[in-house]
């Protein structure tokens, strides 16, 4: 069988959960699985709420296609 790695996220209930298909000629044989914590990647900074604002002010108007059309919003 050859290496497989992927790399999955455990979930907010502290579980991984894995689904990995190693195909029909290695049906019903152990493997050997292998965790190791990766370190967390760098996450942008959240902007502050002047630039949110502004940033939201600067994105309004800005779709240039004559076919969008904003779709019914239903009641409330």
């Amino acid at each position: 069988m050859t290496h497989i790695e992927v790399r999955s996220r455990v979930g907010p209930d502290g579980l991984l959960k894995l689904a990995i298909p190693v195909g029909m000629p290695d049906a019903n044989r152990e493997v050997r699985i292998t965790v190791e914590l990766l370190e967390p990647t760098a996450r942008q900074p959240l902007l502050a709420a002047d630039d949110w604002k502004r940033s939201v002010r600067e994105m309004a108007g800005s779709i240039s296609d004559p076919t969008f059309k904003r779709q019914e919003q239903g009641e409330t």
